[in-house]
């Protein structure tokens, strides 16, 4: 129960919903799936300076290796399939100039982790490596399992500072520091990711490439609000899904049983917190986020209200079928009560979201800042 926003899980906060006070009940009984979940919670509080060091450390070495900043800025477009995420060639001196202080950059590299996403997902992914090294009885005295999750991690943490860029809507100071340290953010990743093996990076390498036509998607969506159709809403969370699920795949090292049952989990998860953002950013904005679940359905029903309640509807199903995927897990598996705490804390934290979204009571707001064709 880890984000940038600590009140979400805080006493009052799970008090306030359902789940909620099923997280309390489970840590007054100290349960298994809570005793787990705090002991991943804490090894991600406590490692996560030293993660960001590594990380802030690993790319100062490679901007200030690069000899030739411009060929990797064109290349990364090239990949990504957008020039609106990169510098020109005549704005790249300066800021490589300013990241080559360590100081500097290091605290560009704090401002993308400072995520609910990559938070919430720490604990997550250390967990779901040690199940698999249970079940597979691998080699625990190994740096496979730093490697494998700080890559998944810096590579969720890549869509951070892209999302900022292309919105607008936060760091504004900071995008252009975001665009030299995009490319090497993803080198990175790939280089530790690698250390699992071909299977592994392979794995990857087609998540990324999905959750880039989602991302895509996503954009071009932005152009044409009110014409959104439910197929290209759920091709776009591919975002979510293909991110999430295949790092999940990639905990397992891409092995049989636990790969697909890993993705699924994982993939729902991330498809039913992203509703619990898209409320989130629009109880921020007062208007419904373009594109989202909620903007759909307010605009189908021509009404805020209902359209809310049926994006918790949706963010529900979701996590059903998160849920559902835990019913394939091998008989007395280590870790089946961690997931089932985990999934508990995603519907409290969409919950949340839900019910300060009424407290709020900004219906008027949201159906006044509706797109109209």
């Amino acid at each position: 129960m880890s984000g940038k926003d600590e009140s979400i899980f805080s006493k009052s906060a799970l008090m306030g919903t359902k789940p909620g006070k099923q997280i309390i009940k489970q840590g007054l009984f100290k349960s298994k799936g809570f005793k787990l979940f705090n002991q991943y919670k804490q090894e991600a509080e406590d490692g996560f300076t030293p993660f960001a060091q590594r990380f802030a450390k690993n790319l100062f070495e490679q901007i200030n290796a690069d000899q030739s900043p411009n060929t990797t800025q064109q290349q990364f477009a090239e990949e990504v399939g957008s020039t609106e995420i990169i510098l020109n060639a005549s704005e790249i001196e300066p800021i490589k100039s300013k990241l080559q202080d360590f100081d500097t950059l290091h605290d560009r590299v704090l401002r993308i982790l400072n995520s609910n996403f990559v938070k919430m997902t720490f604990p997550v992914f250390n967990g779901l490596f040690d199940a698999s090294t249970d079940y597979f009885k691998d080699d625990k005295n190994t740096t496979m399992r730093e490697d494998i999750v700080d890559g998944h991690i810096i590579a969720i943490d890549l869509s951070e500072p892209m999302d900022r860029i292309v919105d607008k809507d936060e760091d504004l100071e900071y995008l252009d520091d975001y665009k030299l340290m995009n490319p090497y953010i993803l080198k990175l990743a790939r280089e530790k990711i690698s250390k699992g093996g071909e299977d592994v990076l392979k794995e990857f390498e087609e998540g990324f490439k999905q959750a880039r036509i989602g991302q895509y998607l996503d954009t071009k969506l932005k152009e044409k609000p009110t014409e959104i159709t439910e197929e290209e809403l759920i091709e776009s969370y591919k975002k979510y899904r293909s991110v999430m699920g295949t790092a999940g795949r990639n905990m397992a090292l891409n092995r049989a049983p636990l790969a697909d049952i890993f993705y699924t989990g994982m993939a729902k998860a991330a498809e039913s917190v992203g509703c619990g953002n898209e409320i989130e950013d629009s109880i921020r904005d007062k208007a419904a986020k373009i594109p989202s679940w909620p903007l759909f359905y307010s605009l189908k029903m021509n009404d805020a209200k209902r359209g809310f309640e049926e994006t918790m509807k949706h963010s529900e199903s979701y996590l059903r079928e998160a849920r559902d995927a835990l019913e394939k897990l091998p008989d007395n598996f280590s870790h089946t009560k961690f997931l089932e705490f985990l999934f508990l804390t995603v519907e409290h934290y969409n919950q949340f979201w839900y019910k300060k979204l009424q407290e709020e009571n900004i219906w008027s707001d949201l159906n006044k800042n509706l797109p109209r064709k």
